[in-house]
């Protein structure tokens, strides 16, 4: 009990430092949208869409690779943790030195000339996030998550720091708002021309302070290549390189491809830049049932395979679905009927509104995707892992048969759709499979129930606008909170005792 203990406690702690990170770096939302229009964020998103795939490639698999290979020969640790950030060196200095060079080309074919440095800047940021990797898996491996967190946090918070200093305070003092005697002198300088770049130099700060954050994990690095030694690192390797990209591949691709494929003059007033503009804001509002998936992901897995072996497993498993799907169903019905409030929260700029019919499709793809990751529990536990890497490539063709339909049809909505409806595809394979090789009983008239309630309380709220904010998100609560009573009457036999003593109107049962 106190190893499942410990491992659940590491587990939230982790959880927390990436949890924590994504809402504290979502603060930057409300920043950057009343700064910038859609059509100079455009070209934040593209940069960052790239490195995020890029990313991939860089690390290619060896985090989990060294965390592998050294848990299982700890007295080869050292040999593990050289080769693994000399191959992941190695790669990422030849593909940024390759970007570096070329930087100026890249960013031209792009639609940004002349805006090479900052291609050159995330190049090397690439580097550095491929690099400490390896010293964070390290730090997991060696059961610190609490130093983890401080790091993971630290970073994050001097990222939003700068990037408010750079554009809020140096900005404001150089468009003469306040402390006026101070524009123009070299710490509070600021630079209209840079624009976005000032969101990418933040990040290349915050990431070269890693270093010095990590320098106990990094100080006792060798450079060391023996082939041998590797082979077999990289054959374990390469599967979770080409499992990771068709997974981004998923993810990413509808933004990759949005400027390019939308029909141009589609969207009245707007070029495709400033709709991949819009469209790459508004989907940061998926985040809040991100949250949820990420947040089950770190805490299921030690929780499935701690209870793999009791025979009461498949009837707890399909219990933790269902309170999974009810309370992802609770977001999707909160947020989707609240966006007017969102939208005043976080996107400043009211020509961004216009993308916010897109975020009830992109919530509900989420909401598939958290159920499919629920899913993947029948193949870890009857060691059927490849059906993983298959269901993920299913998911990754219908994302490009979709975003190819269907983007020159519906624009960004497309983009939202084909999302969607790549997870309902890996959702349904996974069940399907499971149900044949590990059958779980799951409520599935249960589920199916409550997202078509909550789609249709969606659907009809959107029937009816209110111009007082304050007047919409009173009715919409009374929406959210009949639908709250709803589940609680329907689940009331599934309810903890002392939770049914609090709801008076619920029964409560005896012994």
């Amino acid at each position: 009990m106190g190893v499942l203990k410990k491992l659940a406690s590491d587990t939230a702690l982790y959880g927390v430092s990436s949890i924590l990170g994504r809402v504290i770096g979502y603060l930057l939302v409300p920043l950057h949208t009343a700064v910038f229009g859609p059509g100079p964020l455009a070209e934040q998103v593209t940069y960052f869409l790239w490195v995020a795939l890029l990313n991939v490639i860089y690390v290619f698999g060896m985090e989990t690779t060294f965390f592998r290979f050294a848990s299982r020969e700890k007295d080869r640790f050292q040999e593990f943790y050289n080769l693994s950030i000399t191959a992941i060196l190695t790669v990422s200095c030849i593909g940024s030195g390759m970007i570096i060079l070329l930087s100026s080309s890249i960013a031209e074919e792009f639609g940004y000339p002349g805006r090479g440095q900052l291609v050159s800047w995330l190049a090397i940021i690439m580097i550095i996030d491929a690099v400490v990797a390896i010293p964070y898996a390290r730090i997991r491996l060696e059961k610190r998550p609490r130093k983890f967190v401080a790091i993971r946090v630290s970073n994050i918070l001097l990222n939003v720091g700068l990037n408010f200093y750079f554009l809020w305070f140096c900005r404001n003092i150089h468009e003469g708002n306040f402390l006026p005697f101070l524009k123009g002198t070299w710490f509070f300088n600021y630079n209209p021309a840079l624009g976005v770049g000032y969101i990418v130099f933040a990040n290349l700060i915050a990431n070269l302070a890693t270093i010095p954050m990590l320098w106990g994990e990094l100080r006792d690095f060798r450079f060391r290549w023996d082939w041998n030694a590797f082979k077999p690192m990289w054959i374990y390797a390469y599967p979770i390189l080409i499992l990771g990209l068709a997974g981004n591949f998923n993810q990413l691709f509808d933004r990759l491809v949005l400027e390019r494929w939308l029909p141009e003059g589609f969207y009245p007033g707007h070029t495709s830049k400033e709709a991949l503009g819009i469209y790459g804001n508004v989907y940061k509002l998926s985040i809040f049932m991100s949250l949820v998936i990420q947040s089950f992901r770190y805490a299921a897995e030690p929780f499935f395979f701690s209870k793999a072996e009791d025979k009461n497993a498949p009837s707890v498993f399909a219990d933790v679905m269902k309170w999974f799907v009810i309370v992802s169903v609770l977001i999707w019905v909160v947020v989707s009927l609240n966006l007017d409030v969102v939208a005043h929260l976080f996107l400043r700029r009211k020509e961004y509104w216009e993308g916010l019919p897109v975020v009830p499709v992109l919530l509900l793809a989420n909401l598939f995707l958290g159920v499919y990751y629920n899913l993947t529990v029948w193949f870890k536990l009857s060691d059927k892992t490849q059906y993983g890497t298959l269901l993920t490539f299913i998911g990754a063709a219908v994302t490009l048969v979709a975003n190819f339909a269907l983007i020159p049809w519906l624009g960004y909505m497309g983009c939202a759709i084909a999302f969607a409806l790549s997870c309902l595809v890996m959702m349904v394979a996974c069940y399907v499979l499971g149900d044949k090789y590990y059958p779980i009983p799951y409520h599935v008239t249960s589920a199916v129930g409550y997202i078509g309630v909550g789609g249709v309380l969606i659907g009809l709220s959107s029937l009816y606008t209110f111009s007082n904010l304050f007047v919409s998100a009173l009715v919409h609560g009374l929406f959210v909170l009949v639908f709250l009573v709803g589940i609680l009457v329907v689940e009331q036999n599934a309810l903890p005792p002392a939770i049914r003593k609090k709801l008076k109107f619920l029964p409560v049962k005896n012994g």
